[in-house]
């Protein structure tokens, strides 16, 4: 199988890579050192290698790198810095929605889907929103009282930061 070359626009830079025709994007991310994009399951289960692709969240372990070529791709890194980290990043760390950390730059992902299609969500929203993510130190309550805390502090703010 002959790489093809594409073009993957990652939190803004754009990087030419040549793939394998079966070379997940997941793969690809991680590779190009993109190492928040965490490397769980590679079978779509734990949400953990979410991405926002084009602005919807997908698991880049089922996205063949190809099938990205000339897309727009947001990583949790890509949203905020250490020194002004997102509303949802900061809730997550402020309001104790995550401990190991594993599980957060998907989560992240999830809920930053979710806000930018319906910022005042109800618990019940926030829930179905990660439902493809999984937490094994959490237990959850804290995760989506984070994200309804950042809906709140982005609202407050006029809107997207």
């Amino acid at each position: 199988m002959e790489p093809k070359r594409i073009t993957l626009t990652i939190n803004g830079r754009a990087h030419q890579v040549a793939v394998k025709p079966n070379a997940t994007l997941l793969r690809v991310l991680r590779d190009l050192g993109y190492t928040d994009v965490k490397n769980g399951c590679e079978k779509g289960d734990c949400g953990a290698c979410a991405v926002l692709l084009n602005g919807k969240a997908v698991n880049s372990c089922l996205v063949l790198a190809w099938q990205a070529d000339d897309a727009q791709i947001t990583t949790a890194a890509g949203l905020g810095t250490v020194d002004h980290p997102h509303p949802i990043q900061e809730a997550l760390a402020d309001r104790g929605g995550i401990q190991c950390g594993f599980c957060t730059p998907g989560i992240v992902i999830a809920a930053k889907a979710l806000l930018d299609r319906n910022p005042h969500p109800t618990d019940e929203e926030i829930r179905e929103a990660i439902s493809g993510n999984l937490c094994r130190c959490t237990g959850y309550g804290l995760i989506i009282e984070s994200i309804r805390w950042a809906a709140e502090k982005i609202a407050q703010q006029g809107g997207e930061r």
